[in-house]
């Protein structure tokens, strides 16, 4: 049975073939570089943090600590591209010329063949303005929010990561982590492909002491939100703003 830290490793590798040609250039620099500055930042560095991501009381005090869902973050502090970059560099220079050449457009190629865009990611869209958010983002931000004091409002997946990147006012009843897998009966409720039941989705937004949900106007709606003293706030970018008149909002 895998570890957790070997386990939160391999999702960290994605392809794989990065952190292969990492773990090479730590061994080549391992075994040719001797200049104590370099050795210490690229070699020991490294190796120590390595050492302590696999240790098993270290990631589970830290897992518990900052939650295992990113513990992976762990893995930013390895100078990965640094490495790679840097190993490139001095087996470029003691081959020189050609073989030199060669070499640096044979590393150029495989680094590329490597990984995969990250813009053909879902959650990442073009920019639509300064802030690198949608559009949609700032308007229902920008509406909901309260001069004063934080308002708490559910917003759909595709918003979810970047309200927080825009406002610090508007505050959600769930975060990133379910984005990542972790149960949540609020969110999932949320995500239904099916027509949203308010007379499930209603008693957990009150819960979480929401003040406005989000949700996209293509989306059935099972129930009268007036009879659950929802009303429309507004209608933005293609998304309705339910406020829930039951939550108080203290306008100071």
């Amino acid at each position: 049975m895998r570890s957790f830290a070997l386990e939160t490793f391999v999702k960290y590798m994605g392809t794989g073939l990065m952190l292969i040609w990492f773990l090479l250039a730590l061994l080549y620099l391992f075994v040719y570089e001797k200049r104590k500055p370099r050795r210490i930042l690229f070699v020991y560095a490294p190796l120590v943090t390595l050492l302590l991501f696999f240790n098993p009381l270290f990631s589970r005090l830290l897992g518990a600590l900052m939650g295992e869902e990113v513990y992976f973050r762990t893995c930013w502090i390895l100078p990965v591209i640094m490495e790679i970059a840097y190993c490139v560099a001095e087996i470029a220079g003691r081959l020189k010329g050609r073989r030199g050449a060669a070499f640096v457009a044979a590393a150029f190629f495989t680094v590329m063949v490597s990984g995969k865009l990250v813009y053909v990611n879902p959650l990442y869209s073009l920019a639509e303005n300064s802030y690198h958010v949608p559009d949609s983002v700032v308007h229902i931000c920008d509406a909901i929010r309260v001069p004063g004091r934080e308002v708490m409002a559910a917003f759909p997946k595709e918003l979810l990561l970047y309200v927080r990147q825009y406002s610090a006012y508007v505050c959600m009843p769930y975060g990133r982590e379910v984005v990542m897998g972790v149960p949540d009966e609020f969110y999932e409720i949320m995500e239904e492909t099916d027509s949203v039941e308010l007379e499930r989705l209603v008693p957990l937004s009150r819960a979480a002491g929401c003040h406005f949900v989000i949700l996209s106007e293509d989306r059935e709606i099972d129930g009268a939100a007036a009879d659950y003293g929802w009303t429309i706030f507004a209608e933005l970018d293609g998304y309705i703003i339910y406020r829930d008149n039951e939550v108080e909002l203290v306008i100071p």
